[in-house]
């Protein structure tokens, strides 16, 4: 399960790249190339479609991150350094207090 939302965080990673690049800042990018003539998917819809896209990638990646960290957590490997911190906090040894000598009066 693990490895599916991994390659699902890859596959994503890459999509929302690709969509980020395809866009330009000043709203050219893609959608400057169907800026003349009468185009079935305009100017507009082209933006519009790029902008849902990188929203609806970002989300996707947002919940499978999260699922990752539900689902992955942090195995076997994270209880061993728990038990070795345990043991060593019970294993501790404080040190023995020296009595207080009170200092005695000057004759």
């Amino acid at each position: 399960m693990s490895v599916l939302i991994s390659v699902l965080i890859i596959i994503i990673c890459l999509l929302l790249i690709g969509v980020v690049l395809i866009q330009n800042s000043k709203g050219g990018g893609l959608s400057s190339s169907f800026g003349q003539g009468n185009q079935v998917m305009g100017v507009r819809k082209t933006t519009d479609f790029l902008e849902k896209a990188t929203w609806g990638l970002a989300i996707g990646l947002l919940v499978l991150c999260l699922a990752s960290a539900a689902t992955i957590g942090g195995g076997a490997e994270g209880g061993q350094v728990e038990s070795i911190v345990k043991d060593q906090i019970n294993n501790v040894q404080l040190p023995q207090q020296q009595p207080i000598q009170q200092p005695t009066p000057a004759q």
